[in-house]
């Protein structure tokens, strides 16, 4: 009885991983749209110019 719920345990950890690939490469996909919108570019350009008036020297 006991290799018979490692079988299952082993089919619900590859089912685990699926869904947690999948969700990974759906997070990655909405930041590369994001990283690659207009406005987000403006925000990261803006903060870049902002660096030097931040630093004490």
């Amino acid at each position: 009885m006991k290799k018979l719920r490692a079988r299952v345990e082993q089919g619900m950890t590859t089912a685990e991983y699926t869904v947690g690939t999948l969700g990974a490469c759906t997070i990655g996909g909405v930041l590369v749209k994001v990283g690659q919108s207009e406005w987000f570019g403006d925000i990261v350009k803006d903060l870049i110019e902002k660096i030097p008036d931040l630093l004490p020297f």
